[in-house]
């Protein structure tokens, strides 16, 4: 469930709502449309139930995505979303629970005074903490793990003094007692955080035109110069893009990042002819494959996990049936919900699933490290048959509730 953040227009200073997993959003009374930037993580606080008093913000991380797992002969995969406290406080509740999904926050920004508690908790923490939040995923030895599609935020749980005793100010709780003196904490108090958030016009950088988007979407495309962009520090970046032509009316286009990378260690994989090799796929090796540099194809779309891995397989494997243009079809373009710097989590995964002698090559994955060169965004034909889509060139198929739920992951 995505939480609900209020937030004011920066425009024009109306209230306003959002869901976290909304990007770009336009509002209602000034028609406005902006796309939200932050430098590292978004921050948001819990409202409330008090006023008057010296507020203390503590800090909690928040994960929610696909967790991955390679060992023995299979990749276990699972959706998880946890929050963690962040604070060398000792006593205060280790989660914040559903309270974030049944409250509506606000951005917490570094001007909205109080006192703002340390977060010691790393990224890298926060992702070993994922990583032991069930038994299961820790019970056995595994050669590799990977996170794609993650959102990495954190949430700020308002606390006040009464006293001795410091209360919960979201539910007016006694938590923990303190000392009486004020310098108590200050070993734990961020001094000068920096903070901010941007609101970026979503205007064509090249010829001015209106961008085209959803409100999930991480990339925008303009309709009148045929380019795409996201946003990328503080601002808009342009990404290269290219359509597989699809032979039908009833067609939609589903977006893929296509990676080029390669490894000399551990599996040695520079040229697609070297993929199909190692990985012992059922194909006839071409001798112009020789010739083609190795690239993984990942759906630049949240979806569930084991429809992630099962589209990069086919894909990847079946790269050489697509041809790419740039004429820009009239049919409909699916939202690009997934960023590139999750799908390149994912190339060593894609490698794994395509692997038909897992329990022979699966020790090999630790040693396996891929260089990343170019990238871009290609759009394949999906061909409507009713309650499912059906990729033109490989027959592979999607239901549509299933990217219906997969813009709420």
């Amino acid at each position: 469930m995505a939480f609900v953040i209020e937030y004011e227009c920066p425009q024009c200073g109306a209230p306003a709502e959002m869901e976290e997993t909304h990007h770009l959003f336009r509002c209602p009374f000034c028609d406005v449309k902006s796309l939200l930037f932050t430098d590292d993580c978004f921050r948001y606080v819990l409202p409330a139930k008090i006023s008057g008093k010296d507020m203390m913000y503590a800090p909690y991380v928040r994960f929610k995505g696909a967790a991955y797992l390679c060992r023995d002969a299979a990749i276990e995969h699972r959706i998880i979303d946890m929050t963690r406290c962040a604070s060398a406080l000792d006593g205060l509740p280790v989660s914040l629970g559903f309270r974030p999904q049944a409250m509506k926050m606000k951005f917490m920004t570094s001007d909205r005074g109080g006192r703002i508690l340390k977060r010691m908790m790393t990224v890298e923490g926060a992702l070993d903490a994922v990583g032991s939040v069930t038994s299961t995923l820790m019970a056995r030895k595994f050669y590799h793990r990977a996170y794609i599609g993650e959102t990495f935020s954190i949430i700020y749980l308002p606390l006040y003094r009464e006293k001795n005793r410091l209360f919960d100010a979201v539910t007016n709780e006694p938590l923990i007692p303190v000392q009486k003196s004020d310098d108590c904490m200050t070993d734990i108090v961020d001094e000068m955080p920096q903070w901010r958030l941007t609101f970026l016009a979503t205007v064509c950088p090249d010829c001015g035109y209106d961008l085209h988007g959803e409100r999930d979407s991480v990339v925008l495309t303009c309709p009148n110069c045929f380019r795409a962009w996201n946003a990328s520090k503080g601002k808009l970046s342009e990404v290269a893009f290219k359509i597989v032509p699809g032979g039908r009316k009833k067609t939609v286009f589903l977006p893929f990042w296509k990676i080029s990378a390669g490894s000399d260690q551990g599996l040695v994989i520079r040229s697609y002819a070297e993929f199909i090799r190692t990985t012992n796929q059922p194909k006839v090796v071409k001798n112009q494959w020789e010739e083609w540099g190795m690239s993984f194809w990942t759906p630049a779309f949240k979806v569930r996990p084991h429809i992630f891995l099962h589209l990069s397989k086919q894909m990847t494997v079946s790269q050489e049936n697509f041809t790419m243009t740039e004429d820009v079809p009239s049919a409909p373009l699916y939202p690009v919900t997934l960023p590139l710097s999750e799908a390149c989590q994912s190339l060593k995964l894609i490698l794994a699933d395509s692997i038909m002698n897992k329990k022979n090559l699966f020790p090999t994955l630790p040693q396996v490290a891929f260089t990343i060169g170019e990238s871009m965004l290609v759009y394949l034909p999906f061909n409507d048959m009713g309650h499912e889509i059906i990729q033109e060139h490989k027959p592979t198929g999607i239901h549509k509730k299933t990217l219906e739920f997969g813009r709420y992951l």
